[in-house]
């Protein structure tokens, strides 16, 4: 079973770009981040001619999550609890083909000795919260998404250049740990094992030729669902397009040990 996570950047700009590699790689279960498009937009049934099925959380102009499935989406959850009245739509989960999917887009957090940083704490530690209670349920549980974080040095080009950046702020990489200290597997770092692997390249500067990207797109994974992980990777060829995204798809494969809805 194959789950990914894609932060588009822009559902109006990207959808044809979307539709193309839904068309060539055909993930069975996609997170979508940064829409940027409001709920009104879009409808269950605008990827079924590929076989999917999609659930939307929107906003117009920022933020917003989308899950398409080619399995049934159940009881899906539109905010991360805690967070509910804060006008943002930064989260959206369901249950999966057995599978406990939780797909998010964490705050920026810049710039640094802003209240937009301890915003990015604050909502972190509702995370935290909500991830202990993920481990107390028997099913696989996928956090997945963007999480605006660089975890190790090993996760950008120059780490010096990021220490004053709010992707690689001591206390947001100290609550990201805090997450995977918890029982949670970063499973991307899992599957590159030492390797040095970007999801991100910014627009600016060169980024993309020079491979300056950063990992910040992430798969934790519960230990049942960890026991599952076969393999993972991005699709880097999608930076490489007329029209990308600054982010490309991450993936990750899983033995299919569930009930096939």
């Amino acid at each position: 079973m194959k789950i990914a996570s894609f932060n588009i950047n822009g559902f109006k700009a990207r959808f044809l770009e979307l539709k193309y590699w839904l068309s060539k790689e055909k993930p069975d279960v996609v997170g979508l981040q940064e829409l940027k498009s409001d709920t009104s937009s879009f409808s269950e049934d605008m990827f079924a001619d590929l076989g999917y099925a999609g659930v939307f959380n929107g906003q117009k102009g920022y933020n917003g999550c989308g899950i398409l499935s080619k399995h049934k989406i159940i009881s899906p959850s539109f905010a991360l609890p805690g967070t509910e009245n804060d006008g943002q739509s930064r989260w959206l989960s369901a249950e999966i083909d057995g599978l406990m999917i939780c797909n998010l887009y964490l705050p920026n957090g810049n710039p640094v000795g802003t209240d937009k940083l301890e915003y990015k704490l604050q909502w972190m530690d509702k995370l935290i919260n909500h991830a202990k209670y993920l481990l107390s349920i028997e099913k696989p549980v996928i956090i997945l998404g963007d999480f605006n974080v660089i975890p190790q040095e090993i996760d950008c080009l120059d780490p010096k250049k990021w220490e004053s950046d709010a992707l690689f702020h001591p206390k947001v990489r100290s609550k990201f740990f805090e997450i995977t200290n918890l029982g949670f597997y970063d499973a991307l770092r899992l599957a590159a094992r030492n390797c040095q692997v970007f999801t991100q390249w910014d627009y600016q500067g060169g980024a993309w030729q020079k491979n300056n990207g950063v990992r910040i797109d992430h798969f934790l994974l519960n230990p049942l669902a960890a026991d599952m992980l076969l393999s993972g990777g991005v699709d880097k060829y999608m930076r490489s397009r007329d029209r990308p995204s600054d982010h490309v798809p991450v993936w990750i494969e899983l033995l299919n040990t569930g009930p096939n809805v």
